[in-house]
């Protein structure tokens, strides 16, 4: 059993001000773990203040020291790949396979990506008679989720590094293991005492205290809009900079034509990965309405040839990630058939055979209308809703009609009219026909948030402008 019981401050492991501990339950088999202690505002103050003497050095390191420190990074992060992934699937069920091709491989290819940018980025640059010069912005609190752990952590952290912030890390105290060994990585790699902090706890405990704190430049979180919202709140007083990476109810639109199969088992698979818990899922697939038959029959072949079970094994479809979520996955489920969508595979409870753990059958609702709960409400489980269309003006009406905008996807054999689609959805990152980019901007539209993670994006989210004129 783990036992995660110091905070990592000021280049080493600390006692916490007053020792109190979290259970850390695995979701596949619903028993204990590990335990982590919860930092509280004491323990945010002493991170805080360390970060804040050791920016006053790190901000004016050259590129060339900063660029070393990256790769130190990168190395050590591939030397404890192997415990990363054991410790995903262990903290929030992850099956092995996908720590193996994208959980894991995502912290070190956004590490791999801020030294790309890094070798060439324009922190100054003259303007006629004035210098445009870009500062780092100061000690930054990062506050990050559970679904992808080492993605949202080096989503922050390593284009931070990169520009000279010094930092505290809150990882998700559900699935605070890999965090852990982030911090065990980072330590390893020699990084210099302050630059780099981190403090388990919960978000009333670390969370709070470090979004309040006078001495923290610039917040960052990743989660729920709910929390979000809360976090700007909190924020305020101190009128620090928030960037928020918040949820989303992403649409994904198939085109009427002779691909739409393909299409819509791809967009089936890819709404069930990481048993749907990802913000930029595409959980509300749009259709038309001509075609509904054909679709929901591929989409419950897809759905059913999807595996469920032991995350350490070859099934594809691990946990969600603890009781509470599961109990609020299965009353959307069962809302979606109160509110008379078709269920067209799936349902509410365990899949068959499967007694332990917090595992839910793949979940397909056919013939939903935009009012329902299942296509309002972010599920964060593997639930997709299939809406019809009437026409392309239609599809991107329903699509827009949302609270969110973080993620559209578009899908069709005409490229030309998936771009003229795209161009009209109101999403902060479109994907037309499966393409990716990890190297784009990140970021929401509407109550998805604000900023943008990725690419050079990220460094401008860390950074002061300063105009020096004459």
């Amino acid at each position: 059993m783990r036992e995660y019981l110091k905070f990592y401050i000021d280049g080493g492991w600390v006692e916490p001000a007053q020792l109190e501990t979290l259970d850390v339950e695995n979701p596949a088999t619903e028993l204990l773990v590990g335990r982590v202690a919860l930092g509280s505002a004491a323990d945010v103050d002493r991170a805080v203040k360390a970060a804040r003497v050791a920016f006053a050095a790190w901000s004016r390191t050259s590129r060339e020291e900063r660029l070393e420190v990256l790769n130190r990074v990168v190395k050590e992060y591939e030397n404890r790949f192997g415990d990363l992934m054991t410790a995903v699937t262990q903290e929030m069920g992850a099956p092995a396979s996908l720590c193996q091709d994208a959980q894991v491989p995502a912290g070190v290819d956004h590490f791999v990506d801020a030294i790309r940018i890094l070798q060439d980025f324009a922190f100054e640059e003259n303007r006629g008679q004035t210098m445009i010069v870009r500062e780092p912005i100061g000690v930054c609190g990062f506050i990050t989720p559970w679904n992808w752990p080492l993605n949202q952590i080096t989503h922050k952290v390593a284009p931070a590094l990169a520009t000279g912030c010094t930092m505290v890390l809150k990882p998700s105290e559900v699935a605070p293991f890999s965090g852990q060994i982030f911090a065990e990585i980072l330590d390893a790699a020699r990084v210099p005492p302050g630059v780099f902090n981190l403090v388990h706890g919960d978000g009333p405990g670390v969370g709070v205290a470090l979004a309040c704190h006078p001495d923290v430049d610039m917040v960052s979180f990743t989660g729920s809009t709910r929390a979000g919202i809360e976090v700007a709140k909190n924020a305020a007083a101190t009128v620090k900079r928030v960037h928020q990476e918040l949820g989303g109810k992403s649409p994904n639109i198939i085109l009427d034509d002779e691909d739409l199969p393909r299409h819509v088992a791809r967009g089936v698979r890819d709404a069930m990965k990481n048993s749907g818990q990802s913000c930029n899922a595409p959980a509300r697939m749009l259709v038309p309405t001509s075609r509904m038959a054909e679709v929901l029959a591929v989409a419950k072949q897809t759905a059913e040839l999807i595996t469920v079970g032991d995350p350490t094994g070859d099934a594809t479809l691990g946990p969600v990630v603890s009781g509470t979520q599961w109990s609020k996955i299965n009353e959307l489920i069962k809302k979606g058939i109160e509110e008379g969508a078709t269920l067209v595979t799936g349902g509410p409870n365990r899949p068959e055979g499967l007694d332990r753990g917090y595992f839910v059958k793949p979940t397909v609702f056919g013939n939903v209308s935009n009012d329902m709960t299942i296509a309002k409400e972010e599920i964060f489980g593997p639930v997709l809703a299939v809406l019809g269309y009437e026409s392309i003006d239609q599809a991107i009406e329903i699509s827009n009609d949302t609270r969110y905008g973080l993620a559209a996807y578009v899908n069709g054999a005409d490229t030309a009219q998936a771009r003229v689609v795209a161009s009209q959805l109101k999403a902060g990152q479109v994907s037309i026909n499966g393409a990716y980019d990890p190297a784009a901007p990140f970021g929401g539209y509407k109550m998805s948030g604000n900023g943008r993670e990725g690419g050079d994006f990220a460094f401008y989210e860390f950074l002061e402008t300063k105009a020096v004129m004459g």
